[in-house]
């Protein structure tokens, strides 16, 4: 259902092959991870490359500019994303849907790179929201088909209503979960 491997492909494609070339890479890309999702896009890459251990050279060979670096990680978060659409697929049509929005909140809401992919334009982010996009939308007609969801929804407005949510700074996480349930409750036919 959700596994559409295109995100996976590409970031394959930009791995090295090197087993300590591949050591660094990874290292970056643990260490963006952390660093965009405590400082946001803006994070200091000097300091990613601190985290993972290397020079800043070897940052740059790997990630020549700092939207590299986001499009790999985005690339990891969106692969993960669409398997999670594949492990929910044995749950009954609601519970499915979402449980795979829950997926998807877990996501964003700590991953600011990830909301700010979904905004940015490139190749890689276009391939990106469109394995995305695949992921949820059988979810959504197979709930839609069950009558547990309002028929004239479409993915893309779900996805943008749910990321927008998951943006917003809350007072603490019993707040951030009663406004995400009133959203994913607002599918509801």
């Amino acid at each position: 259902m959700g596994g559409d491997n295109r995100a996976t492909a590409t970031l394959q494609e930009r791995r090295p092959r090197r087993a300590d070339a591949a050591r660094n890479f990874d290292a970056l890309v643990a260490a963006g991870r952390e660093a965009f999702a405590e400082d946001g896009s803006d994070a200091s890459l000097e300091d990613i490359a601190r985290r993972a251990g290397v020079g800043i050279g070897t940052l740059y060979r790997n990630f020549p500019t700092r939207d590299d670096l986001i499009e790999t990680l985005y690339l990891r978060e969106v692969a993960a994303l669409a398997d999670a659409a594949d492990e929910v697929t044995d749950l009954e049509p609601w519970p499915a849907l979402e449980a795979w929005l829950d997926r998807f909140v877990e996501y964003v809401g700590t991953k600011h790179v990830l909301l700010d992919g979904l905004n940015r334009e490139s190749s890689v982010f276009a391939e990106c929201r469109g394995v995305m996009m695949g992921a949820g939308e059988p979810l959504l007609r197979r709930a839609q088909q069950d009558g547990a969801v309002k028929p004239d929804l479409v993915i893309a407005d779900i996805v943008k209503l749910i990321a927008g949510v998951s943006a917003v700074a809350y007072d603490d996480e019993e707040q951030r979960r009663r406004v995400l349930g009133l959203a994913i409750g607002s599918l509801r036919s």
